[in-house]
Formats: C-alpha cells, sequence, structure tokens
C-alpha cells in the first residue's frame, strides 16, 4: 500500500501524420477535489523535442480528477504549415472545402481523468490534423 498522499501526472504527443513526436505543444493541467468541484488551474508546461513535458506541476493533495488541456491549433499551424499550403492548393484545384486555416480539426484536445493518491498516471496523445486517441500509459 503506497503512503504518497497526492497522483503524479505526465504525458507525451506523437502525431501520427508524420510519425514524429509533437514538439512546441503547450498543454495545461487543471484539478479538482471531487464530482463537480470547481477546476484549480496548476500550470502548464511545453512539449520538447521527445514531445513530451517533463516539468508538469504537482497535484494538489485531495486531487480526484485531472484535466490535460492540449493546444492543438497552433501547434498544426506551425508544425503544418508548408504541407497544409501545398494541400490548400491542391484542394482549390478541385473545390474541396477546407476545416480551417490551421489544418487542425480539433483545435484544442482536453482529457478527463481520475485519479487516486500514490499512483503516476502516464496520459500520452496520438495526435493528427482530424483525430487523436489517449490512453493510460505506463
Amino acid at each position: 500500500m503506497s503512503t504518497e498522499t497526492t497522483a503524479s501526472v505526465s504525458t507525451h504527443i506523437l502525431d501520427t501524420s508524420i510519425g514524429r513526436p509533437a514538439r512546441g505543444v503547450t498543454v495545461s493541467l487543471a484539478a479538482r477535489s471531487g464530482f463537480g468541484a470547481d477546476w484549480a488551474a496548476l500550470g502548464g508546461s511545453r512539449t520538447d523535442a521527445d514531445g513530451r513535458c517533463k516539468d508538469l506541476p504537482a497535484l494538489p493533495e485531495g486531487t480526484t480528477h485531472v484535466r490535460l488541456d492540449f493546444e492543438t491549433e497552433a501547434y498544426f499551424s506551425t508544425q503544418h504549415g508548408a504541407q497544409q499550403g501545398a494541400d490548400q492548393q491542391a484542394e482549390a484545384q478541385q473545390d474541396a472545402p477546407r476545416v480551417r486555416d490551421s489544418g487542425a480539426f480539433f483545435p484544442e484536445v482536453a482529457i478527463t481523468f481520475a485519479v487516486v493518491p500514490g499512483e503516476h498516471y502516464h496520459v500520452p496523445l496520438l495526435l493528427n490534423p482530424f483525430g487523436y486517441s489517449v490512453y493510460r500509459g505506463s
């Protein structure tokens, strides 16, 4: 049985559209101490060259729910800009509709999950411009 009084959280992002880590994505962390309680913003981080946030804030004692907010629109605007320009030209020629100027259908991704004290939660995000998947990693 663990004697720790708080849970811990880490994350990383893989851009599955290019098969590489997603660098420079802003990630915000919030916590609450029960269903229906107010969310407390704890701070955030940006993903490094490996797509990891190594400096997310610690969770306060009594945390039961955590929310990770990933700012994906800014990432796709900067990381996929050159490819998007070529794609938009091709789409314009085919009269295909555009989703957004950034090329991202999901401008942000919010993941909420339950935690228990003493456990570590690694929550990877698999991301592409038109979809995402998350899971509890190790």
